[in-house]
């Protein structure tokens, strides 16, 4: 949703911004995301530098140690081969089952087949 919100044109922006207007901050994130975001963003003027704002104003924080959580950031990777499951996605998900009560922002259409451990739904705001 970094990119939604930051970038006009994107088809989720309004949307994004509407969700944003009822949801309290910071947004709990991770590095993969930030960068995944960057990269994104890369072609439009300041867009870079829009992501990182976020963060240094506060409305974005991170809230993961990758160097702690690797060893399940693969096995998540290897257990959604076949969708396939990018990095940050992976990370979003071991958030999940890490922050009690968490509910994952996003636009990716592949969070609603991922699961939490268990097998337990992850909870999602995401267009319908």
């Amino acid at each position: 949703v970094i990119v939604a919100y930051l970038n006009k044109k994107d088809q989720w922006h309004q949307w994004t911004l509407e969700q944003m207007r009822n949801l309290p901050t910071p947004f709990l994130t991770c590095e993969a995301v930030i960068t995944e975001a960057c990269f994104l963003m890369q072609t439009k003027p300041d867009g870079k530098a829009d992501v990182l704002k976020m963060l240094v104003e506060g409305a974005l924080q991170i809230d993961f140690s990758l160097s702690d959580e690797i060893s399940e950031i693969k096995k998540l990777i290897k257990k959604y081969d076949s969708v396939p499951m990018d990095f940050a996605d992976a990370c979003l998900v071991r958030m999940s089952e890490l922050i009690e009560n968490s509910v994952v922002f996003t636009v990716d259409g592949d969070f609603p087949i991922y699961r939490k451990k268990g097998k337990k739904e992850i909870s999602l705001i995401y267009p319908a």
